[in-house]
Formats: C-alpha cells, sequence, structure tokens
C-alpha cells in the first residue's frame, strides 16, 4: 500500500487484529475482509460508532446494517432463534447466510443498526480474519460492505481505499476475497416461511423470491453497486466507447471468466466493475451471464448495477 493513504493499513496478522479490536473497542472503524467482500465494521452496541458507518459510507439511514456474530449463542442474545432458524444455521453458519429475526427488546444494539426495524439482519462468517476479530472483542460488529453507499462492493484492500481513504481508522489486508458477492439474505417469517431478500452464495432449496416493497435488510434498493457509469447488460460485443465485461465465449477488456465458471465469474465481478469505472471508457457493457446458481446474485447485482439512480 502508499505511504500516501490517509488511512493507516496493516496485515491482517496477530499484529494487525489486535491494533483493529483496540480501535473498534475505543468506537472506530476498521474494514475487514470477510470470505463475500470487505465490511466496515464498529461495534454495533454504540450509537456513535454505528453512527460513524453511515457518515463515512454515506449511507441513508432507513438501510439496515447485517451484524456479524461470533456463533449462534451470540446471535442468541440479539434475537429471537427460532427452530427454523437454528436448521439454517446448523447448514451454513459459519458461511455468507444472513438471517433476518426478530431482535430481541432486551438486545444491547444501537438504534441504528436496525433502522426502526423489529428485525435484525445477523451473520456468522467464515473468513479467518473476521473470525479471530470477533473473539478478539467482546461485543458484535456491525459491518456493511466498506465503499462509499451505492458502489461497487470492495473485494480487496485497494478497492476500500478507493472510496474510504481517510474515512476510517484502519483497513486490515487480507488479500482478495474468495465468495466475491455479498450474503444470501434470508427473513424468517413467524410460521417458518423463508423468502429471500437479497440471493447470494447460498442457494436455499424451499426459499421464496420476497415480493418488491419496504426495505427490510440492506442490498434491497433498486439502484446500487454502481461504478459511475452507465451500464448495458447482455452485451454480444462492445460499441463504440463501452468498456467490455465479457463472460464465457464473449471476451472483453476484463473478462469474469474465459471458461464460462459462474464461481470464478462472482469471485471476479466486483474487481472486474471497478477496473472498468477507472477506465477512460464512458459506458460499460457485461455480457450475458446465466441466471443459474449463483449467477442468479450476479444478475441480480447486474441489474441494481444498471439502474440509475432516483
Amino acid at each position: 500500500m502508499s505511504d500516501k493513504n490517509l488511512t493507516e493499513v496493516l496485515d491482517a496478522d496477530a499484529h494487525g487484529i489486535a491494533r483493529a479490536a483496540a480501535i473498534l473497542d475505543s468506537g472506530g472503524l476498521v474494514a475487514v475482509p470477510t470470505e463475500t467482500v470487505y465490511g466496515l465494521a464498529a461495534r454495533a452496541d454504540s450509537p456513535e460508532a454505528v453512527a460513524k458507518i453511515y457518515a463515512a459510507k454515506g449511507r441513508p439511514d432507513f438501510n439496515p446494517l447485517i451484524v456479524h456474530v461470533r456463533d449462534v449463542e451470540q446471535a442468541r442474545g440479539l434475537s429471537n432463534f427460532s427452530a427454523a432458524a437454528q436448521s439454517l444455521a446448523d447448514q451454513h453458519w459459519p458461511g455468507p447466510l444472513t438471517l433476518i429475526l426478530p431482535c430481541r427488546p432486551e438486545a444491547k444494539l444501537a438504534g441504528a443498526v436496525t433502522a426502526g426495524l423489529p428485525t435484525v439482519a445477523l451473520r456468522a462468517p467464515a473468513h479467518p480474519v473476521m473470525q479471530a476479530l470477533l473473539e478478539a472483542v467482546d461485543f458484535p460488529l456491525a459491518a456493511p460492505s466498506a465503499n462509499r453507499s451505492g458502489f461497487i462492493s470492495p473485494t480487496t484492500a485497494r478497492h476500500v481505499l478507493a472510496s474510504l481513504d481517510g474515512r476510517l481508522d484502519l483497513v486490515l489486508d487480507g488479500g482478495p476475497t474468495q465468495a466475491g458477492v455479498e450474503s444470501t439474505i434470508v427473513v424468517v417469517r413467524a410460521d417458518g416461511r423463508l423468502e429471500e431478500l437479497r440471493p447470494g452464495p447460498v442457494v436455499l432449496a424451499g426459499a421464496h423470491r420476497a415480493e418488491a416493497g419496504g426495505v427490510e435488510a440492506p442490498g434491497q434498493l433498486a439502484s446500487h453497486y454502481a461504478p459511475g457509469k452507465p451500464v448495458r447488460l447482455n452485451a454480444a460485443h462492445a460499441e463504440t466507447g463501452e468498456f467490455l465485461i465479457g463472460f464465457g465465449a464473449v471476451s472483453g477488456d476484463c473478462t469474469l471468466s474465459a471458461a464460462g465458471d459462474l464461481t470464478e465469474a462472482a469471485s471476479r465481478l466486483y474487481d472486474c466493475l471497478h477496473v472498468g469505472a477507472a477506465s477512460a471508457k464512458a459506458r460499460i457493457a457485461i455480457a450475458p451471464v446465466p441466471e443459474d446458481g449463483i449467477g442468479i446474485a450476479i444478475n441480480d447485482r447486474l441489474r441494481r448495477a444498471a439502474t440509475p439512480p432516483d
């Protein structure tokens, strides 16, 4: 990393994790790698610390935050953890699945975390750095993606600094993330029914896609993950002035996966969008991606990236 960075950057080793824990304990902000994207972490029990997340990101205050927990036991202290939730946690935690559950009245969470909703979004992450950090502190961590609100999510420390340098205290550099797209978000209804509010790496059989409506969870805004340029989807070739992101047989200036591998495409999605955003070309075109498996999540992010802001 450059010595000119305004924000401190440390390797995600024991020293870096200890430094991050101390910053978080004092109410600061730290960018941390997870298996999905880098998160902008603050202690979830501090209104002042959580307010710093919203200020750093420029995030709308009606958009709730995901709370990262060590395990089911910590999650139970914050939510009414139903049998259906337990079954999902047994299968997918730690991992890229966020559960929307009724928030306990006695949960010690800053009000802004839930954005005034009666529910809380909980996830037990699988990344060893985030796991080590959660073990090093005695509070859960609110951690949305570590980027300016509405823009491309970060999958490297460099991406974090591109939009937040000087707006947070520390970036823990753990290298590129693996999954590349944000967690699947599922709400567990009172009758045990599952509704998917945001597709992601975990594909759940039997979950219904939620109808468009009010915001219940992060990542539901129509315009999101935007590269700051017009985006054209399902492009077989580049038109004049377009940066082409390829997939499979469609080669491009940057390619999600020349082999047509959807897992590789998910891991490279935001990096290719960052490269396209930084290019001299005025527009971005993206090759078709199959709407299958994690391709559903990829296309969800692409549609939101292509939707102009209100």
